[in-house]
């Protein structure tokens, strides 16, 4: 059964422009008053978790692959610990995750004493080439996301160096930058040069099929599979036991009600302080969560694009006080948005393609501390093996 705000969705309500103008009239009283209460939902926190350890290790690689060689001393490494926020010595990590680095002595300077060195070890390259295989499989969807990146901001344009911060949230190559700009002049003009003052990243011209969100692409699935014009709206899903004053379930009913605003439209003429452009910014966020890897965005790095996006300085209020939208996880001390309708439970409902890079990453992870465990356990047996020939030695004897 489709949910009390999603039934909005199904059917043109007749009198949506006279809602919307009473609307207009109260909603900058009566925005600032409304109090959501933020509450935990444990298995969107339990999704976070469940990447801690691989996002971990993800860290000291590419710790290593951006030294010079892509090799680094071992003493080197330990001193950056706590920059990669490991809870263990580096030569502990390095144990716990084999298969990961190789370790060899070699030395510094000509004449210094032979250290220890880490690299990638031959399984991690196999891996990398692996990365690179999906990415390019991928460049479609890749250069649609980019695409879509610049459709939403204001003049097309954003901050090259932001992009460059993002690109594992959106699954984009290290060096997209360089290749893949370079390689669609039809849709993207660099100006300046990333890391050297500002840059920024120009869309060249407007691809109509990118021009759709995912909303109003499910609005259009649905209106073909029913046979009748399914207006785009978000759909709501709030965990079991939360609960919302009146006022506020009266006020996002009427909100609901108001036409969708796509984040591809150009709202240059409407009131910041308007419902909206509050529409707006949901849309955008919600576009830009469903663009992302896992679905989810820590807050901070959302909000390096305000003046992009034309958010506004309070815009995390949004995450709470459309909590049947999107959920604020405080795991680990950092919010995070999360899109509450791609979870099912701690899972993600339909996998981005660029997600396989991810599986296979974990998988090599798996493979070493199965080998670790195997290699534990033939050594116990050995021990165990050697006390039990001394224990009939000594009573032979």
């Amino acid at each position: 059964m489709l949910s009390k705000f999603r039934a909005f969705s199904l059917f043109q309500i007749s009198n949506t422009k006279t809602t919307a103008r009473c609307f207009l009239l109260q909603f900058s009283a009566s925005i600032s008053s409304l109090k959501v209460v933020w509450r935990k939902d444990p298995k969107l926190d339990q999704a976070i978790e469940n990447d801690k350890k691989w996002r971990m290790c993800a860290r000291v690689v590419r710790e290593v692959l951006n030294e010079p060689g892509q090799v680094i001393a071992l003493s080197y490494l330990q001193k950056r610990r706590e920059r990669l926020r490991l809870h263990v010595n580096v030569p502990t990590f390095l144990a716990q995750n084999p298969g990961l680095f190789d370790l060899y002595k070699d030395r510094i300077k000509p004449k210094s004493d032979l250290v220890t060195f880490v690299r990638a070890s031959d399984r991690l390259n196999r891996f990398l080439e692996e990365e690179k295989m999906i990415q390019a499989e991928n460049e479609p969807l890749i250069v649609a996301k980019l695409c879509k990146l610049l459709m939403m901001a204001k003049d097309r344009v954003v901050c090259a160096d932001k992009l460059i911060e993002v690109k594992r949230e959106f699954g984009f190559p290290n060096d997209f930058m360089v290749t893949l700009v370079s390689k669609y002049p039809e849709y993207f003009r660099l100006h300046g040069t990333p890391g050297e003052g500002q840059s920024f990243l120009e869309l060249v011209n407007w691809n109509e099929e990118f021009a759709k969100s995912v909303i109003e692409k499910r609005a259009e699935a649905e209106s073909t599979s029913l046979g009748f014009r399914v207006r785009p709206d978000f759909v709501w899903k709030l965990p079991r036991g939360f609960f919302m004053k009146k006022e506020m379930r009266e006020w996002i009913r009427d909100w609901m009600e108001l036409p969708y605003v796509s984040p591809y439209e150009d709202v240059s003429h409407l009131d910041p302080a308007s419902p909206e452009m509050e529409k707006r910014m949901v849309g955008v966020f919600h576009e830009l969560l469903s663009l992302s890897i896992h679905k989810r965005v820590a807050v901070p790095i959302l909000g390096k694009f305000c003046e992009e996006y034309r958010f506004s300085n309070a815009f995390s209020s949004v995450f709470t006080r459309h909590s049947g939208i999107f959920y604020m996880s405080l795991k680990g001390g950092i919010r995070t948005a999360v899109l509450r309708e791609a979870y099912k439970g701690d899972e993600l409902v339909d996998c981005d393609p660029l997600l396989e890079i991810k599986n296979k990453f974990v998988e090599l992870l798996d493979e070493g501390r199965e080998q670790r465990a195997e290699q534990l356990r033939i050594s116990r047996e050995t021990i165990q093996k050697d006390m039990e020939l001394m224990v009939r030695l000594g009573t032979n004897n």
